[in-house]
Protein backbone atom coordinates (compact mmCIF):
# COMPACT_ATOMS: atom_id res chain seq x y z
CA UNK A 1 0.00 0.00 0.00
CA UNK A 2 1.35 3.45 -0.92
CA UNK A 3 1.99 6.18 1.65
CA UNK A 4 -1.18 7.98 0.57
CA UNK A 5 -3.05 4.67 0.59
CA UNK A 6 -2.34 3.67 4.16
CA UNK A 7 -2.93 7.21 5.46
CA UNK A 8 -6.24 7.40 3.60
CA UNK A 9 -7.22 4.02 5.03
CA UNK A 10 -6.48 5.19 8.58
CA UNK A 11 -8.34 8.47 8.13
CA UNK A 12 -11.40 6.92 6.49
CA UNK A 13 -11.58 4.06 8.98
CA UNK A 14 -11.42 6.34 12.01
CA UNK A 15 -13.96 8.71 10.50
CA UNK A 16 -16.26 5.68 10.26
CA UNK A 17 -15.75 4.43 13.82
CA UNK A 18 -15.24 7.80 15.54
CA UNK A 19 -18.60 8.16 17.28
CA UNK A 20 -18.61 4.60 18.59
CA UNK A 21 -14.96 4.86 19.60
CA UNK A 22 -15.63 8.03 21.61
CA UNK A 23 -18.45 6.29 23.49
CA UNK A 24 -16.42 3.16 24.23
CA UNK A 25 -13.14 4.78 25.22
CA UNK A 26 -13.65 7.63 27.65
CA UNK A 27 -10.69 8.64 29.81
CA UNK A 28 -11.90 6.26 32.52
CA UNK A 29 -11.04 3.30 30.27
CA UNK A 30 -7.33 4.10 30.58
CA UNK A 31 -7.15 2.26 33.88
CA UNK A 32 -4.71 2.93 36.71
CA UNK A 33 -1.56 2.06 34.74
CA UNK A 34 -2.48 4.32 31.83
CA UNK A 35 -3.32 7.20 34.14
CA UNK A 36 -0.09 6.67 36.08
CA UNK A 37 2.01 6.87 32.92
CA UNK A 38 0.25 10.04 31.76
CA UNK A 39 0.77 11.60 35.18
CA UNK A 40 4.46 10.67 35.18
CA UNK A 41 4.86 12.12 31.67
CA UNK A 42 3.19 15.35 32.74
CA UNK A 43 5.40 15.61 35.81
CA UNK A 44 8.68 15.25 33.91
CA UNK A 45 7.57 17.75 31.26
CA UNK A 46 6.55 20.30 33.88
CA UNK A 47 9.71 19.76 35.90
CA UNK A 48 12.27 19.64 33.11
CA UNK A 49 11.20 20.92 29.69
CA UNK A 50 8.19 23.13 30.52
CA UNK A 51 7.21 23.69 26.87
CA UNK A 52 3.94 23.01 25.06
CA UNK A 53 2.79 19.45 24.44
CA UNK A 54 0.99 17.91 21.44
CA UNK A 55 -1.11 14.75 21.62
CA UNK A 56 -0.20 13.03 18.33
CA UNK A 57 -3.17 10.97 17.19
CA UNK A 58 -5.48 12.47 19.79
CA UNK A 59 -8.71 10.79 18.64
CA UNK A 60 -11.78 12.29 20.37
CA UNK A 61 -9.63 14.24 22.83
CA UNK A 62 -10.18 12.40 26.11
CA UNK A 63 -6.47 11.77 26.71
CA UNK A 64 -5.60 15.32 25.65
CA UNK A 65 -7.98 16.56 28.33
CA UNK A 66 -6.32 14.33 30.93
CA UNK A 67 -2.97 15.97 30.15
CA UNK A 68 -4.54 19.41 30.40
CA UNK A 69 -5.90 18.40 33.79
CA UNK A 70 -2.32 17.70 34.90
CA UNK A 71 -1.37 21.30 34.12
CA UNK A 72 0.16 20.91 30.66
CA UNK A 73 -0.28 23.40 27.82
CA UNK A 74 -1.55 20.80 25.36
CA UNK A 75 -3.19 20.56 21.95
CA UNK A 76 -4.17 17.60 19.79
CA UNK A 77 -3.74 16.50 16.18
CA UNK A 78 -5.38 13.57 14.40
CA UNK A 79 -5.63 12.27 10.85
CA UNK A 80 -9.42 11.81 11.15
CA UNK A 81 -11.52 14.95 10.61
CA UNK A 82 -14.44 13.34 12.45
CA UNK A 83 -12.28 12.63 15.49
CA UNK A 84 -11.24 16.29 15.51
CA UNK A 85 -14.88 17.39 15.28
CA UNK A 86 -15.74 15.26 18.32
CA UNK A 87 -12.70 16.45 20.28
CA UNK A 88 -13.46 20.11 19.57
CA UNK A 89 -17.09 19.68 20.60
CA UNK A 90 -16.21 17.83 23.81
CA UNK A 91 -13.31 20.06 24.88
CA UNK A 92 -13.82 23.52 23.33
CA UNK A 93 -11.24 25.03 25.68
CA UNK A 94 -8.47 23.00 23.97
CA UNK A 95 -7.01 23.33 20.48
CA UNK A 96 -7.32 20.48 17.97
CA UNK A 97 -6.44 20.17 14.31
CA UNK A 98 -6.32 17.66 11.46
CA UNK A 99 -2.84 16.48 10.58
CA UNK A 100 -0.56 13.49 10.11
CA UNK A 101 2.07 12.35 12.58
CA UNK A 102 4.21 11.40 9.58
CA UNK A 103 4.74 15.09 8.67
CA UNK A 104 3.90 17.44 11.52
CA UNK A 105 3.12 21.08 10.79
CA UNK A 106 5.33 22.22 13.65
CA UNK A 107 8.66 24.07 13.82
CA UNK A 108 11.84 22.32 14.83
CA UNK A 109 12.45 22.10 18.57
CA UNK A 110 9.13 23.63 19.65
CA UNK A 111 7.68 21.06 22.04
CA UNK A 112 8.40 20.32 25.65
CA UNK A 113 6.57 17.04 25.22
CA UNK A 114 4.91 14.79 22.65
CA UNK A 115 2.41 12.03 23.36
CA UNK A 116 1.76 9.23 20.86
CA UNK A 117 -0.90 7.24 22.72
CA UNK A 118 -1.61 4.07 20.71
CA UNK A 119 -1.41 5.97 17.43
CA UNK A 120 1.56 4.36 15.64
CA UNK A 121 0.56 0.69 15.31
CA UNK A 122 -1.30 1.31 12.03
CA UNK A 123 1.89 2.55 10.36
CA UNK A 124 3.98 0.11 8.30
CA UNK A 125 7.18 -0.72 10.20
CA UNK A 126 9.34 0.76 7.48
CA UNK A 127 7.70 4.15 8.15
CA UNK A 128 8.49 4.18 11.88
CA UNK A 129 12.09 5.46 11.59
CA UNK A 130 10.81 8.49 9.69
CA UNK A 131 7.98 9.07 12.17
CA UNK A 132 10.25 8.75 15.19
CA UNK A 133 12.74 11.17 13.62
CA UNK A 134 9.80 13.55 13.17
CA UNK A 135 9.01 13.24 16.88
CA UNK A 136 12.66 14.00 17.63
CA UNK A 137 12.61 17.01 15.28
CA UNK A 138 9.69 18.78 16.94
CA UNK A 139 10.91 18.21 20.51
CA UNK A 140 13.04 20.86 22.16
CA UNK A 141 16.34 19.72 23.66
CA UNK A 142 15.40 18.10 26.95
CA UNK A 143 11.85 17.44 25.71
CA UNK A 144 10.07 14.17 26.42
CA UNK A 145 8.11 11.64 24.35
CA UNK A 146 5.61 9.18 25.77
CA UNK A 147 4.79 6.42 23.28
CA UNK A 148 2.09 3.88 24.12
CA UNK A 149 1.57 1.03 21.69
CA UNK A 150 0.38 -2.53 21.12
CA UNK A 151 3.04 -5.24 20.97
CA UNK A 152 3.30 -8.55 19.15
CA UNK A 153 5.72 -10.88 17.41
CA UNK A 154 5.94 -9.11 14.05
CA UNK A 155 2.25 -9.65 13.36
CA UNK A 156 0.45 -8.03 10.43
CA UNK A 157 -3.32 -7.89 10.84
CA UNK A 158 -5.91 -6.80 8.26
CA UNK A 159 -9.25 -6.38 10.05
CA UNK A 160 -12.32 -5.64 7.96
CA UNK A 161 -14.55 -4.37 10.76
CA UNK A 162 -14.16 -2.89 14.23
CA UNK A 163 -16.01 -1.26 17.13
CA UNK A 164 -19.36 -2.90 16.68
CA UNK A 165 -19.15 -3.99 13.06
CA UNK A 166 -18.10 -0.74 11.37
CA UNK A 167 -16.12 -1.40 8.17
CA UNK A 168 -12.42 -0.52 8.34
CA UNK A 169 -9.51 -0.77 5.95
CA UNK A 170 -6.55 0.13 8.16
CA UNK A 171 -3.92 -2.45 9.06
CA UNK A 172 -2.26 -3.35 12.36
CA UNK A 173 1.49 -3.96 12.73
CA UNK A 174 2.35 -5.52 16.10
CA UNK A 175 6.08 -5.37 16.77
CA UNK A 176 8.30 -6.60 19.62
CA UNK A 177 9.14 -4.04 22.30
CA UNK A 178 12.85 -4.44 21.66
CA UNK A 179 12.43 -3.42 18.02
CA UNK A 180 10.42 -0.31 18.91
CA UNK A 181 13.00 0.62 21.53
CA UNK A 182 15.81 0.27 19.00
CA UNK A 183 13.94 2.45 16.49
CA UNK A 184 13.41 5.16 19.10
CA UNK A 185 17.07 5.19 20.06
CA UNK A 186 17.99 5.13 16.38
CA UNK A 187 15.99 8.33 15.94
CA UNK A 188 18.15 10.02 18.58
CA UNK A 189 15.91 9.56 21.62
CA UNK A 190 17.11 8.19 24.96
CA UNK A 191 14.80 5.70 26.67
CA UNK A 192 14.31 6.74 30.30
CA UNK A 193 11.57 4.27 31.29
CA UNK A 194 9.62 1.37 29.82
CA UNK A 195 6.55 -0.39 31.16
CA UNK A 196 5.11 -3.59 29.67
CA UNK A 197 1.60 -4.78 30.46
CA UNK A 198 0.00 -8.08 29.30
CA UNK A 199 -3.13 -7.87 27.21
CA UNK A 200 -5.65 -10.09 29.07
CA UNK A 201 -7.93 -10.33 26.04
CA UNK A 202 -5.18 -11.50 23.67
CA UNK A 203 -2.76 -14.12 25.07
CA UNK A 204 0.77 -13.63 23.82
CA UNK A 205 0.25 -9.94 23.14
CA UNK A 206 0.83 -6.94 25.36
CA UNK A 207 0.96 -3.18 25.62
CA UNK A 208 3.97 -1.01 26.35
CA UNK A 209 4.74 2.55 27.30
CA UNK A 210 8.09 4.05 26.37
CA UNK A 211 9.22 7.29 27.99
CA UNK A 212 12.06 8.88 26.03
CA UNK A 213 14.03 12.11 26.09
CA UNK A 214 15.69 14.26 23.45
CA UNK A 215 19.11 15.06 24.82
CA UNK A 216 20.39 18.60 24.65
Amino acid sequence: MSDAGYLDAISTSYDTVADTYAERFPAARLGPVGHAMLRAFAEVVLAESKGPVVDLGCGPGAVTAVLAGHGLQVSGVDLSPRMIELATAAYPELEFGVGSITALDLPDGELGGALAHFSTHHLPPEQLPTVFREFHRVLAPGGHLLLGTHLGADEHLRPTEAYGGHPVSYEWFLLPAELIESLLTGAGLTITARLDQPNPSAPGRSFAYFLARKEG
